[in-house]
């Protein structure tokens, strides 16, 4: 189904890094590209008692571009809607997928992966079913050190 491990930071501490700005075209010479600080904390994270990581297991979200080995920022305190990637408690587990809320006339939600080689999922009022919280960031390493 595509698993998600449930990490808590701490998000007390300001952690600094130096912002450039990267061109994707002919860099200038001239320029000088050390702007302001990033203060992961700050622009990150809004809301540090209700933020959580997660760290994905699996591919059903990877035409999302969220792939296995990924790691998300998920805010509890967030309101979720249709069309939010979310995490899922569901019957036990834990999943990440796109909420549709369309079908609620209809007696149901659905949540849907990313990936054609996944069904999509139908909840009924009777599943045992929480919007655990929305996914806001992504984090992916490149060249793992």
């Amino acid at each position: 189904m595509g698993n998600i491990k449930i990490i808590k930071g701490l998000f007390d501490s300001r952690q600094e890094l130096q912002r450039a700005t990267l061109k994707a075209g002919f860099p200038s010479p001239a320029e000088d590209y050390m702007h302001e600080t990033l203060d992961f904390n700050r622009d990150f994270i809004l809301h540090p008692e209700s933020s959580f990581y997660g760290h994905i297991q699996g591919d059903s979200m990877k035409d999302a571009g969220i792939y296995d080995g990924d790691r998300v920022i998920i805010d509890r305190s967030v309101q979720a809607h249709s069309g939010s990637i979310i995490v899922a408690f569901w019957n036990g587990e834990f999943t990440i997928k796109f909420l549709d809320l369309t079908h609620r006339k209809d007696g149901y939600i659905e949540l849907k992966p990313a990936n054609p080689a996944y069904p999509v999922f139908k909840v009924y009022p009777e599943d045992n079913f929480e919007v655990w919280g929305v996914v806001i960031h992504l984090i992916r390493t490149f060249d793992p050190i």
